[in-house]
C-alpha cells in the first residue's frame, strides 16, 4: 500500500523551488509513496492572483488536500539564503492543520543550525536532515509503518 503525500513548503524563490524538487525526487524514489500533491502545481486560475476569490479558492484547495492525503512532508527552511531563516508561516499553518487532523507530519530541514520551534518538534512523526543523509533516508523510509525517525546527530525532540 502506498501513501499519498501533501508536500508543504514555501515556493517563492528559485532556491525554495530547488529544495522542493530534490525532496520530491526523493519521495518519488520511495516505493511506499503514491501521489504527491504540491500546492504550487495546482494554482487557482479563475481569478486574479491575490484577489479575495483567489485567496479563498487557494485556501480551500490546499486545506482539502491536507484532509485527503495520508501524510504531510514539510520543508521548514524558508529564507535560508538570507540572514532570516524562520519557517514560512503558511507552511507552519499547514503543519498545524495536518497535526490537528491526525495526519502524520514528516519534517525535512536543509539548515540544521536553525532550531525547530517546540510546537513543530512535538508535532512531527519523523525528521530528516537534508544537509546530512536525510534525502537518502527519505527515499527508503517506510511511509506505511511511519516509524518515528529523528536525526541522531542533533537533539530535535
Amino acid at each position: 500500500m502506498t501513501k499519498n503525500v501533501y508536500l508543504a513548503a514555501p515556493f517563492f524563490s528559485p532556491q525554495q523551488k530547488e529544495r522542493i524538487q530534490v525532496v520530491r525526487e526523493a519521495l518519488e524514489a520511495n516505493p511506499t509513496i503514491g501521489r504527491i500533491f504540491e500546492p504550487e502545481a495546482h494554482p487557482y486560475q479563475e481569478a486574479e492572483f491575490g484577489s479575495l476569490e483567489w485567496q479563498k479558492a487557494a485556501f480551500m484547495l490546499d486545506t482539502n488536500q491536507i484532509y485527503q492525503n495520508d501524510v504531510m512532508v514539510a520543508i521548514v527552511d524558508y529564507k535560508m539564503e538570507e540572514s532570516d531563516n524562520e519557517a514560512d508561516s503558511g507552511t507552519m499553518f499547514e503543519v498545524g492543520l495536518a497535526y490537528g487532523t491526525h495526519t502524520p507530519v514528516v519534517i525535512v530541514q536543509f539548515d540544521p543550525q536553525k532550531e525547530l520551534n517546540l510546537m513543530i518538534r512535538q508535532a512531527m512523526t519523523a525528521y530528516f536532515d537534508a544537509s546530512q543523509n536525510g534525502l537518502t533516508d527519505l527515499k527508503t523510509y517506510d511511509f506505511d509503518v511511519m516509524m518515528p525517525h529523528f536525526n541522531n546527530n542533533r537533539d530535535v525532540i
